[in-house]
């Protein structure tokens, strides 16, 4: 069993996540308008910010589906090779696809979904992340859309875990003994 770790201070609360959550989704609506477009969320993280997102999304013809995938395994470190745990149930060819992650960090897990999925022919491929932490970047890749910028610490809460706790945190914090590389994509 993993210890429990000290919580740092609020950097990002609810107001400000739902805030975001709601000008984001009306970018989207106003870009989309009658099209079809596909939510992809990444598990388990991008569980809760996809969820406040999809609220603010006026667009009849959104899904979502989920996939779940790793470059990680048990470390904390980046491995930079990716495997898929958990595939798409939808078809996303001629789609546009928005892939939503909690926190854009290496880029190589997102980087490689891009590929991925371009190979089945969607009409666009955007990211969407609640949070994009530049300093921990290994690939040349930008979100489309992401809320808050973090600097390197170890993120927790709104769905960004440690050793799968503090996920259901409703806002955005930091393990405040970090002495591990903060890395959580």
């Amino acid at each position: 069993m993993s210890e429990r770790k000290p919580v740092g201070k609020i950097m990002i609360d609810e107001d400000q996540i739902r805030a975001k959550a709601a000008e984001i989704g009306k970018l989207i609506s106003d870009k989309y308008q009658g099209e079809e477009i596909i939510l992809v969320g990444i598990l388990k993280g991008a569980v809760m910010w996809m969820a406040e997102l999809l609220k603010h999304i006026d667009n009849e013809q959104c899904t979502i589906d989920f996939m779940s995938c790793s470059s990680y395994g048990s470390s904390t470190k980046t491995s930079g090779v990716v495997k898929i745990n958990k595939d798409l149930d939808a078809d996303i060819q001629g789609k546009h696809v928005i892939i939503v992650e909690d926190i854009v960090d290496s880029g190589v897990t997102l980087t490689y979904l891009k590929k991925y999925l371009a190979n089945r022919g969607p009409k666009s491929i955007e990211i969407c992340a609640l949070l994009d932490k530049p300093c921990g970047r290994k690939t040349d890749l930008v979100a489309d859309y992401f809320g808050f910028e973090v600097g390197d610490q170890f993120i927790i809460g709104f769905g960004l875990d440690y050793a799968q706790k503090y996920r259901q945190l409703p806002y955005i914090s930091y393990l405040e003994d970090d002495d591990e590389e903060a890395t959580a994509e």
